[in-house]
């Protein structure tokens, strides 16, 4: 739990009055900012940052029951994404997501606010106090393959019906959704054991999302079973194009690797690096090395043959994390299962070299 600002003299939970104080305005102007303004007050933008500026400062939350007495009678069900840009392009790998939102909350009686806080920086940015913006809504779905934790604790600690999609444990007391990425990834890795591959190498980007530890899991998992060596099996690409080049994929052909495997990610920057690099080597695929996805290609490379993998049941996974958050709004439990991966053989693995 995060740390609260206190106040000289005062014991428990800070009040509207002590945010007003310090915001210098009313505290008819701080119950209108920190409600989410429902009421469509003009307010200027100064006014309203130094209200959130304040209750941040001091730790400011409001009272749980109170705000469920305020709320969940708009049925307003929020979607916002820490992207550079909404993903309403139907290419783009969220869009999917957004259908099966949209048709479980059509059927649950709930009209949609689409929030683009991040829009107009770059991807992982949100202004300071962007997240408060939901609160005009009885609860709201996150996307994301990076959040700034600090401001979505705020609204969790707040109790407000958050549910993110895609794991996150890392954040105490948040709802998700997620996709059995294990399962999905071990898949994958046991049909290139059954085409006879030994050797195969995971590709996959610098960081630690949640979505690429599951990968990696299921990968090791399964690649251990093969009772193969696995230690240096999984190379992290933190440089686009940099590293992972003709030449070391060569070399690792070279080692005896006979099939490499990359992860799914928004920009799909290690599924392109590794394409790029097989190609500059010359190497044939099937033929001469095996490729594998933990995903789907993005849209810009459909064209390209159909890479083994796995696809994403996005529509589905939408509909989930709507379920999940209504039954919040309802104080009901809240539990959905994992969504399964469907495997999809694709054209670009095949028997290891020297197997028939």
């Amino acid at each position: 739990m995060v740390g609260r600002a206190s106040t000289p003299g005062r014991r428990g939970r800070p009040r509207q009055a002590e945010v007003a104080r310090l915001a210098g305005v009313s505290q008819t102007t701080v119950s209108l900012v920190l409600g989410g303004n429902k009421q469509g007050i003009a307010l200027h933008e100064d006014t309203r940052a130094r209200v959130l500026a304040a209750a941040r400062e001091l730790g400011y939350v409001p009272d749980p029951a109170a705000r469920r007495m305020a709320r969940a009678r708009n049925n307003l069900l929020g979607v916002f994404s820490f992207t550079a840009t909404f993903p309403v392009d139907v290419e783009h790998s969220y869009y999917p997501i957004l259908v099966g939102v949209e048709r479980e909350a059509v059927a649950r009686g709930y009209d949609l606010v689409l929030f683009t806080g991040s829009s107009s920086g770059p991807a992982q940015t949100v202004a300071p106090g962007a997240l408060q913006r939901v609160r005009m809504a009885d609860g709201c779905l996150f996307l994301g393959r990076h959040i700034p934790e600090g401001e979505l604790r705020r609204l969790v600690d707040d109790n407000f019906p958050a549910v993110h999609i895609g794991r996150r444990d890392e954040l105490e007391g948040l709802a998700w959704v997620g996709v059995d990425y294990v399962s999905a990834s071990a898949e994958v890795v046991r049909h290139l054991a059954g085409l006879g591959h030994r050797r195969i190498v995971l590709v996959r980007e610098s960081d630690d999302a949640p979505a690429s530890a599951d990968r990696e899991r299921g990968f090791r998992m399964a690649l251990a079973e093969l009772g193969g060596p696995n230690g240096a099996a999984v190379v992290r690409t933190a440089r686009p194009g940099a590293d992972i080049t003709p030449a070391w994929v060569r070399a690792r052909v070279a080692e005896g690797v006979t099939a490499f495997v990359a992860e799914e990610t928004d920009t799909g920057a290690a599924w392109r690096q590794l394409l790029a690099a097989v190609n500059g080597a010359g190497l044939d695929v099937p033929g001469e090395v095996s490729l594998a996805l933990l995903g789907s290609p993005p849209a810009d490379l459909a064209g390209r043959p159909q890479p083994t993998g796995f696809d994403v049941p996005r529509a589905e996974l939408g509909s989930a994390a709507v379920r999940m958050a209504t039954a919040l709004l309802a104080g009901e439990e809240a539990a959905e299962p994992l969504v399964a991966c469907t495997f999809r053989p694709g054209r670009t693995a095949g028997p290891a070299p020297g197997r028939p």
